[in-house]
């Protein structure tokens, strides 16, 4: 497959932090890109990696970086392709100096990086404690005691001044989404960032690549309902938009998976509470009049996009310590499997109680009859059941009382249990968010290379 000459092609190499390998290797093998971009962050991802770097300064960057640079560097500047990834979470800078290190073992002394800098904005919010919180409207003051992170979500214009430096691999930390994708067509053509009629079709690229996988067959399937092909060879997406912003979006030819209208309007929808209002720091974009065209196999147009001004402040992601959530689990099986599981459940409920411990919430799941939606009047019992119980508490012993308790079941419950998990002890990582003035946010770009 073939590119245009006014077109650059960019692909996605990762969807979530622990995406697979292989079709980001293939992409940029194979898929003639001009840019590979990695999304690994998830909104409690940096609070957790920000534990991390406070454990060790060198750390808090994402765990599986190494091995992803490992695996796509050589081919990406082989192929002269440019790498753009979220992957250095809450420790960017350390991140930059991962991909030198890395390019060095593999032997391309040529490699510049551009790190970019000034999503943390933690100082400036507990400089502005009277910030209220949108989910709440409390002020965050009443988190900071607990506060872990605190993350602007940076927009285009700033993954294209790193892209400007002439890198290339750009490593950050908290970018929205689409705007790692958008930020790309902003450098290349040197867009206008009040080009809305651009800026809404590179976001709504960035929207539908985003997510990877979920765009080309991924979180799709359904037997019978809605088949894909050879889904174990899942390929991953890439997008063809000029410099009009003209789009589509297909896969390699001989990959699995599809990319039709159907898997298009999926993704167009996913995490999308407003499709006339999505807010992104580049635009604030409108989809309700976006067509889809089928202009080959595997290949879908994008029409119709609009945007309306970006906001005037950035989205914070507010990581907080929120308590503990301990778990056990154990098994029945054979006749009277579901009644002897709930039984099991409402003794260890009762010596939790006697044991004086309190939790906030309390949980009882029978996994593959009540843990999706909490119905037990099924007509047909199962002939084996897996009970799970969790529970929260901000005390650590209580929580650890859990799953101790749930395992003592094998001799000290019903009859027929067993197969019990080890103990789980979770340290609870919650989110709010909050807005702050773009104004207040100094992003900057810094330089690491080879010496």
């Amino acid at each position: 497959m073939t590119k245009t000459s006014n077109t650059i092609r960019i692909g996605t190499g990762a969807g979530f932090a622990d995406d697979r390998f292989a079709p980001a290797v293939e992409l940029a093998e194979k898929g003639e890109l001009d840019y590979l971009v990695f999304e690994c962050l998830a909104e409690r991802t940096i609070a957790r990696e920000t534990l991390s770097r406070l454990r060790d300064e060198q750390r808090g960057y994402s765990p599986l970086l190494v091995p992803r640079l490992e695996a796509v560097l050589g081919p990406c500047m082989r192929q002269g392709t440019r790498i753009v990834a979220n992957m250095g979470a809450a420790n960017p800078l350390a991140a930059g100096r991962e991909v030198i290190q890395t390019s060095k073992r593999l032997g391309l002394p040529e490699v510049r990086c551009a790190v970019l800098l000034g999503d943390d904005v933690s100082e400036l919010i507990r400089a502005n404690p009277q910030l209220p919180l949108m989910e709440s409207n409390e002020p965050v003051d009443t988190l900071m005691a607990r506060l872990v992170s605190a993350n602007a979500y940076l927009g285009a214009d700033a993954i294209a001044r790193a892209l400007d430096t002439g890198a290339q691999v750009v490593m950050t930390g908290r970018v929205a989404d689409p705007s790692l994708f958008s930020g790309v067509a902003l450098h290349h053509f040197g867009w206008q960032e009040d080009d809305l009629e651009r800026m809404a079709s590179a976001t709504a690229m960035g929207h539908l690549l985003e997510c990877c996988a979920q765009v080309s067959g991924g979180c799709f399937a359904d037997p019978g309902r809605k088949d894909v092909d050879d889904l174990a060879s899942l390929g991953f997406p890439f997008a063809d938009i000029d410099a009009a912003g003209g789009l589509s979006i297909s896969k390699l030819p001989g990959t699995g998976g599809r990319v039709d209208l159907a898997t298009c309007k999926e993704q167009l929808l996913y995490e999308v509470h407003d499709p006339f209002t999505y807010l992104t720091p580049d635009c604030v974009l409108d989809i309700t009049d976006v067509e889809l065209h089928q202009l080959a196999k595997d290949r879908v147009g994008v029409t119709g996009a609009k945007a309306r001004p970006k906001t005037d402040t950035y989205k914070v992601s507010v990581g907080y310590r929120d308590g503990y959530i301990g778990e056990g689990q154990v098994s029945y099986a054979g006749i009277n499997a579901v009644a002897r599981a709930k039984l099991a459940a409402e003794v260890v409920q009762e010596r939790l109680k006697r044991s004086g411990h309190s939790y906030s919430e309390v949980r009882v799941d029978l996994i593959g009859i009540s843990s999706l939606h909490g119905r037990t009047d099924r007509a047909a019992e199962p002939y084996e059941v897996r009970l799970r119980i969790a529970a929260r508490t901000e005390d650590r012993r209580a929580a650890e009382a859990v799953g101790f308790e749930t395992r003592t079941l094998h001799v000290n419950g019903p009859t027929g249990g067993g197969g019990g998990a080890d103990p789980v002890v979770r340290e609870v990582l919650a989110v709010q968010s909050v807005l702050i003035p773009k104004a207040l946010v100094d992003a900057q770009v810094r330089i690491q290379e080879v010496h």
